[in-house]
Parts: C-alpha cells; sequence; structure tokens
C-alpha cells in the first residue's frame, strides 16, 4: 500500500465527524471540491470506500466508522498537545466552546464568563444555545450546562448555579377569561405554551412535586415553541401560560404585566451544573475559566 498523507487522514476524521463535507471544509479552510477530492484519494489508497454520500450530507460506511473510531482518539490527543503547547507560550488562549441552555447562558455564564475577555485577549469564549441533550464529545464541545439531576454519570460535573424553581404564569387578561388552575391537573383545560424539545421531537412535559408527589402533565395550546423567551412573549401578550424559570419573570411579576398560579406545586430544583469528559490534561483556558464559573454557596461562605 503506498504510503498514506496524516493530513488526509485529518481530513477524514473531520468529514465523518461533521457528516457535512460543506461544513468540514470551512473547518479545514479548503474548498468543498478539495476536500471531496481529498477523501476519494484516500479511499482510493485504502481500496476501501469510507463514506456514504447523499442529496442531504455524508455518513461513514462500516469501514470509515471504524476507521474514524480508531483514528479519533489520536487526533484529539495531537490536537491537545498543540493547543496546550500553543497555551504554554503566554496568558491562557484558545476557543473553549460549551453547549448551553439560553437561561444558563444569559444568567451565569456571560456574567461570570465576559470579565474574562478583556483580561485574556487570547481567550474566545463561544457559547451554543442548545436544548437538545447532545453528545459534547462528539460534537467536540469542551463543556456542556445541564441541571443537576440531568447530568450523564460518565461526566464531571460541577455546580455553577444555585437552585431554582420553574414556576407557571400568565397575564391578568388571560386569567379574566378563566379560572386559574387549582391543581396541575386543571391544566388540561387552559391554553398552555409548549416547549419542543430537539433531542426527541417531543413536547416537554411541566414537572410538578407537593407533599412527596411528583406529576408531569402533558399540557396543550396553540403556541409551540422551541425557546424560553418564546414561551415567556406567549404568555406576556395573554395567548397562554408558560412554565419559565422563576428569576426570568421575576420583574413582571412586581409589576402586574405576570401573575404565578400554581404556587405550592412547583419547589425548587437541582442548579445549573458544568459538565465535561474526565481528562488528564486540562487546558489552562479551560481551568480559568473552571474557576470562574464554580458556585460558591452564599449560606455556607
Amino acid at each position: 500500500m503506498d504510503r498514506i498523507d496524516l493530513n488526509n487522514l485529518a481530513a477524514f476524521v473531520v468529514v465523518a465527524r461533521e457528516r457535512s463535507f460543506t461544513r468540514a471544509a470551512a473547518r479545514v479552510g479548503v474548498s468543498q471540491s478539495a476536500l471531496s477530492h481529498t477523501i476519494r484519494s484516500l479511499e482510493e489508497k485504502l481500496g476501501v470506500r469510507l463514506l456514504t454520500r447523499s442529496t442531504r450530507g455524508v455518513s461513514p460506511t462500516e469501514a470509515g466508522e471504524k476507521l474514524y473510531e480508531d483514528l479519533l482518539p489520536h487526533y484529539e490527543g495531537i490536537a491537545a498537545g498543540l493547543k496546550t503547547l500553543s497555551e504554554g507560550r503566554g496568558k491562557p488562549g484558545g476557543t473553549i466552546r460549551i453547549s448551553a441552555h439560553d437561561h444558563a447562558a444569559s444568567t451565569i455564564l456571560w456574567p461570570k464568563l465576559s470579565p474574562l475577555l478583556p483580561a485574556y485577549p487570547d481567550l474566545n469564549i463561544e457559547i451554543a444555545i442548545s436544548y437538545a441533550m447532545i453528545d459534547i464529545v462528539i460534537e467536540r464541545y469542551d463543556a456542556g450546562v445541564r441541571l443537576g439531576d440531568r447530568v450523564a454519570k460518565d461526566m464531571i460535573a460541577m455546580r455553577i448555579g444555585p437552585d431554582f424553581r420553574h414556576i407557571v404564569v400568565g397575564a391578568p387578561a388571560y386569567l379574566a377569561q378563566r379560572s386559574g388552575p387549582l391543581v396541575p391537573q386543571d391544566l388540561v383545560s387552559h391554553n398552555c405554551a409548549n416547549l419542543r424539545l430537539a433531542t426527541h421531537g417531543g413536547l416537554y412535559a411541566w414537572e410538578f412535586a407537593r407533599d412527596g408527589k411528583e406529576l408531569e402533565i402533558q399540557v396543550q395550546g396553540q403556541v409551540i415553541v422551541n425557546t424560553t423567551p418564546q414561551m415567556l412573549a406567549a404568555a406576556l401578550g395573554g395567548y397562554a401560560l408558560a412554565y419559565v424559570p422563576e428569576d426570568l419573570v421575576s420583574g413582571y411579576l412586581k409589576d402586574g404585566s405576570l401573575v404565578q398560579v400554581l404556587a405550592e406545586w412547583c419547589p425548587a430544583t437541582p442548579g445549573y451544573h458544568l459538565y465535561y469528559p474526565s481528562r488528564k490534561h486540562t487546558s489552562p483556558a479551560f481551568k480559568l475559566v473552571i474557576d470562574a464559573l464554580r458556585y460558591e454557596n452564599p449560606a455556607q461562605s
């Protein structure tokens, strides 16, 4: 077999990971046609098809998946080594990618991480808003943010925020049209703003608990959205009830724009945690981010 160019193998890893020549070409910094030619040349030298191409994208063949799994640890190890070497020449730098819910991003990540930017000009923070339960290793994120009771067991988890409540709210105009719900089951007769979950495509069931009894109610309504701010907009407009983080609506509750219902059924839930894979070598930039996000309970300080 002819000697295989390591750059071609690296290009294959990127295409297999991205499942798209367009996205892979953007990451590698070459044209899509050049990258496609590189992969075809690699397949010819190996004598096996590595990728299945279709109008919707590309996916590894059985042989391609095996090669990808074998190459990925080495590829990531080299990338991590080069990143550490680069960061070691000066102040912490490089890009730290974090996947998070928009509520966590706006209330925790941005307030705590933005002060780092002026002090560390070589540091880049990428925050990707996602409601999906993504695999941060496959998607190449350094870390993700989830509620404390939803972190995968094989991840390192660190608390970055306090416990908080999701509550049900509605505009006075909406509640003037019908009596407010007294128990969660009453929500089935109300117009509620639903949240579409990206991971499974289903609608999020509103969660309640009281006196040790837990309930999940699948609400119905005219409005289906995929972000919390859109749910809030529906409630503020008087179109529907919404199930949202309490701190997001505290101002609206104070000025009377919204009214809370079912308060006794909405206990606190575990706060947000940063989670990431177990790694022997953590970059200085990531350590900086971890230290900035670490939550210290005021009651214990």
